[in-house]
């Protein structure tokens, strides 16, 4: 499969727009998104997501969907699109490079689940992460932690790719950081062309993974078994 790569060249805003819009890279989201806190976010979307349900022709007296639009509301918050609230971020702590380990450290196969942002159903796939550390190396963990919280919220497969890049980046202050991202698009398989079996793939390599052999010797790796 050939692999789509992926670089968004826009400027980050200044400050990242106190940490809110700014931090979701090219996340489309309005000034006024965090104007409300999550427990009122969860009252109105209950209220809409009954009226999509009613529209629908559901009963919802009906016991097994008379809860649905609070587990919805309070899903769509709290789990699959937490990662649009910048609080929710996790804080990359770093580590002195004692051991002086200075070749290329790979994450692979991390287990992620998104949403298509144009038809808000699932993209789940795996992410493999690699950078070469400038003297710092980040608990790995937070590498985990770093993608899922651009995967929980609305997206495409080409921003989620640059997004975690760009927060390796920033964490680990080096440009040496290359990421691949193989996934599945529910968008394709279950509805529209209905596709089940193929997959996406998208990659983004920078500083020293612009080389042939690096970009080689990573892809390489989290190809064998």
């Amino acid at each position: 499969m050939k692999l789509k790569e992926t670089s968004l060249n826009t400027p980050h805003d200044s400050d990242e727009l106190n940490d809110h819009v700014g931090s979701s890279y090219n996340t489309p989201m309005r000034e006024d998104a965090f104007s409300i806190d999550d427990d009122t976010k969860i009252d109105q979307i209950e209220d809409h997501f009954r009226s999509i349900m009613t529209i629908l022709g559901l009963d919802l007296e009906d016991d097994s969907l008379k809860g649905t639009p609070k587990r919805v509301a309070k899903m769509y918050v709290e789990e699959v699109f937490s990662g649009l609230n910048p609080k929710n971020k996790p804080a990359a702590r770093l580590f002195e490079n004692k051991f002086n380990y200075n070749e290329m450290l790979v994450e692979k196969d991390i287990t992620f689940y998104s949403h298509c942002e144009h038809h808000f159903v699932p993209i789940f796939g795996k992410v493999h992460v690699a950078y070469i550390t400038t003297g710092k190396v980040i608990g790995l963990s937070k590498i985990n932690r770093i993608v899922q919280y651009y995967a929980k919220r609305p997206q495409v497969q080409e921003r989620l790719t640059v997004q975690i890049a760009e927060e390796m980046k920033k964490a680990l202050k080096t440009k040496d950081v290359g990421v691949v991202i193989d996934a599945t698009h529910l968008c394709v398989a279950s509805r529209g062309v209905g596709d089940t079996n193929s997959k996406t793939g998208t990659a983004h390599f920078s500083g020293e993974f612009k080389k042939e052999n690096v970009k080689k010797e990573f892809l390489n790796y989290i190809n064998s078994k």
